[in-house]
């Protein structure tokens, strides 16, 4: 593969800065966060690392996806645990938990970063990312 062919396609989108010739930025000015109060999370991995998903992606577990039961694939959600301040975007890819009392199956990456991993279950607050006045398509990273 040569040089061009690595090199990303331009967005032709004013609110996207070019930092340099390899990387850019959303402006932040157009990121909303919608509350979606709070949630039980708990997380997995293991046993689905390598399996088919709800939408039909290999679950890689080390990515920043969950699983919910009722937002659309490639809802892009912020997690917080309030105990440390600490956040993490995710994006839904999966259905679940089938757990009674918990409302989302977090990946061991994202567990990891929000620190409960170890304790398995926390309270987290959601908030669903949205980019304001922009038609928000289906986002996949894995």
């Amino acid at each position: 593969m040569t040089k061009e062919e690595k090199r990303p396609i331009p967005v032709m989108n004013d609110k996207i800065v070019s930092v340099n010739e390899d990387e850019n930025v959303v402006d932040a000015s157009i990121i909303d966060y919608i509350d979606r109060g709070n949630m039980i999370a708990s997380w997995y991995g293991p046993r689905f690392h390598g399996r088919k998903t709800a939408n039909g992606e290999i679950f890689n577990q080390m990515a920043f996806t969950a699983a919910h039961k009722k937002f659309k694939f490639g809802t892009l959600l912020r997690v917080t645990n309030p105990k440390n301040n600490k956040s993490v975007i995710v994006r839904i890819n999966d259905r679940g938990p089938f757990i009674r009392g918990r409302q989302l199956d977090l990946s061991k990456a994202a567990a990891f970063e929000l620190e409960i991993l170890e304790k398995g279950i926390a309270k987290v607050k959601i908030d669903q990312v949205s980019l304001k006045g922009i038609n928000f398509p289906v986002i996949t990273l894995n």
